[in-house]
């Protein structure tokens, strides 16, 4: 008798616990459908073709980040409080003072 009223309630643990694994099945593959269309469009941006600037705007690029690499050393200093202003690179407040000037002449 124990025996049996043990099997029922295993019998009956099982029956609550198929509707969570039929959760857990469809979620695991509504998880894998997703992750596969996301590796699919990983794939596909990943072999569009990028579109390459004219050398007109790679030359500028260039000297743009060379001319940014060549006043770091000079602003680092300068914002962490460490020299005055660089010298050879207009100041804000002066050009608009000389501009100011220049209208009023």
């Amino acid at each position: 008798m124990l025996l049996q009223q043990m099997e029922n309630k295993l019998g009956d643990q099982n029956k609550e616990k198929a509707p969570q694994r039929q959760t857990a099945e469809t979620a695991l593959q509504r998880n894998l459908s997703l992750l596969k269309d996301i590796e699919a469009a990983e794939k596909s941006l990943q072999t569009q073709n990028h579109p390459v600037p004219p050398p007109e705007v790679a030359s500028l690029e260039t000297l743009y980040w060379a001319s940014v690499e060549d006043y770091i050393p000079k602003w680092e200093q300068f914002l962490l409080g460490r020299a005055p202003y660089p010298i050879g690179v207009e100041n804000p407040n002066e050009a608009e003072d000389t501009i100011e000037k220049e209208v009023q002449q």
